[in-house]
């Protein structure tokens, strides 16, 4: 099977799981062309749309088959339309030339639209660090709001589109308390994930001294650096140089060594264990230490 006819099959499924295949017509009512110029993004949408490689292939499926997947909609107070499915293949449509698009048009709520919204765009592979945070701390408020009781926790649910356990939704919901300037850094790998967690617990003034020295002097952070700004942090300790001086401080040079086992057969019998021998070495070179 192709992968686009994979991709596709997956698409079909996820909508029929949402409204449940026999009652599209009659809960989202009849597909709907709706002008381009009457949809307007979701609220705080957490995924970005770009013009990359993928959006071309977008653009070049609509122009060859026309939308495929209807969008999702729901009325605006003010006039028009809010995506909550659909931002990806709306800019496709305008790069196709075309002035309207397929939608599913029903009457959603804040927190219904913002579950849909996440778990329609969760499970794509290319998604960002910063995308996730944020997409999961939405769905995080809007399912505590919702008062939902399920099988387990609130935070299991939030991951269970994605297949992520509650764990790693509470890491991502950490993460989006960053400020952008250090979300943007994790996305580009400039920080990694642990760090950014540790980092999400400063107050927004460190956050800016953080990003502020890590800018200027390009270096990494370890995570030995990034816990102990975290539990300074909590203290509430932390002055601007005493950050500069965490980040600065001369990181120690990691050695390799490596001891054939050839080279020291010869001092232990057989019955010995790697343990063994490895706290003979550390023994032995504790006491050469204390007689230099």
């Amino acid at each position: 099977m192709s992968k686009g006819r994979s991709a596709s099959k997956v698409q079909i499924s996820k909508f029929d799981d949402l409204f449940g295949s026999s009652t599209i017509q009659s809960d989202a009512g009849q597909v709907q062309e709706i002008l381009l110029s009457e949809l307007h993004d979701f609220k705080g949408h957490p995924f970005k749309v770009l013009d990359d490689e993928k959006m071309q292939e977008t653009v070049e499926s609509i122009k060859n088959y026309g939308v495929l997947m209807p969008g999702i909609v729901r009325p605006r107070a003010e006039g028009g339309y809010e995506i909550i499915a659909g931002h990806r293949r709306r800019h496709g449509c305008e790069l196709a030339g075309l002035s309207t698009m397929p939608v599913f048009v029903k009457d959603y709520n804040d927190d219904e639209a913002t579950v849909i919204m996440v778990d329609t765009n969760i499970q794509r592979e290319d998604i960002l660090p910063s995308e996730k945070a944020k997409a999961y701390s939405m769905k995080y408020e809007a399912i505590k709001h919702q008062g939902k009781k399920g099988n387990g926790n609130s935070l299991d649910e939030v991951g269970e589109a994605a297949g992520e356990s509650g764990k790693t939704v509470q890491r991502y919901i950490w993460l989006a308390r960053l400020s952008d300037e250090l979300l943007e850094m994790v996305d580009k790998k400039k920080i990694g994930l642990v760090q950014g967690v540790d980092l999400s617990f400063l107050p927004e003034q460190a956050q800016e001294w953080v990003q502020v020295i890590l800018e200027e002097t390009g270096i990494s952070i370890s995570t030995a650096q990034s816990a102990r700004l975290k539990e300074y942090g909590k203290n509430d300790e932390l002055t601007l140089p005493m950050v500069r001086l965490i980040l600065t401080e001369e990181k120690p040079k990691e050695r390799k060594v490596t001891i054939k086992s050839d080279k020291i057969r010869e001092f232990f019998a057989e019955d010995y264990t790697s343990e063994d021998i490895e706290n003979i070495i550390y023994q032995l070179l504790e006491d050469w230490k204390n007689k230099q």
